[in-house]
């Protein structure tokens, strides 16, 4: 194990947070009308909106659908294996289903492909190649290249999943933002927090008037 002073490690820490900051800026350059479609697909979404992932980027969809939901939109987090053992069942011809995949090959989740294209849910990918099996067979395909991971190694998900997630809160602050979503809704979805009883207790103030 190597030894660092405390101002080595200050140092790193910098390095790698800037690093990642260098990553979002090159998927900031990335950004195309799969978006655009993406926002609209959601906005005409008359069901829910569904993400799915597994690994890292099964916790970065679980964060994605919490965002989406806590900003107004319908959306829940399904796994991508559990959807091959009974939970494809939550999923209906109405959803959108947005697919997260930075390889876009990992096969459990293009094998939700073919039940999703017969129930005949919109499909959203999110990989780092447009190329990729998963990017090829969906109905919209958002390119997410961070480059290099983050570690000595380059392997553990972190620029990748940061890039992915990244892009999951443009289109949740987006959509949010055109669908006019209001301080008084926000409350309703956080109820139970500081901030979402500070804004009840001023939306019920406002009422009275």
């Amino acid at each position: 194990m190597k030894n660092y002073t405390d101002a080595e490690l200050v140092n790193k820490a910098k390095e790698k947070i800037l690093e990642e900051a260098e990553a979002l800026k090159q998927v900031a350059s990335q950004v195309d009308e799969a978006y655009a479609e993406t926002i609209k697909a959601i906005l005409e979404c008359k069901g829910r909106l569904i993400i799915t992932g597994l690994g890292k980027t099964g916790h970065v969809s679980k964060k994605i659908a919490a965002s989406f939901a806590s900003l107004g939109v319908p959306a829940f987090f399904v796994h991508s294996c559990e959807s091959l053992h009974g939970d494809m069942g939550m999923i209906t011809k109405d959803d959108v289903v947005i697919m997260i995949s930075n390889s876009g090959k990992s096969q459990e989740i293009l094998n939700m492909l073919p039940p999703l294209k017969i129930i005949g849910a919109k499909t959203v990918s999110i990989t780092k190649d447009k190329n990729s099996p998963l990017a090829k067979e969906t109905d919209i395909a958002i390119l997410v290249n961070a480059g290099t991971e983050l570690d000595h190694m380059g392997l553990a998900p972190t620029t990748s999943s940061t890039g992915a997630l990244a892009a999951g809160d443009a289109l949740a602050v987006i959509v949010s933002e055109i669908k006019e979503f209001r301080k008084e809704n926000f409350a309703l979805s956080h109820p139970g927090g500081a901030l979402g009883k500070q804004l009840i207790k001023e939306y019920q103030q406002k009422i009275k008037g």
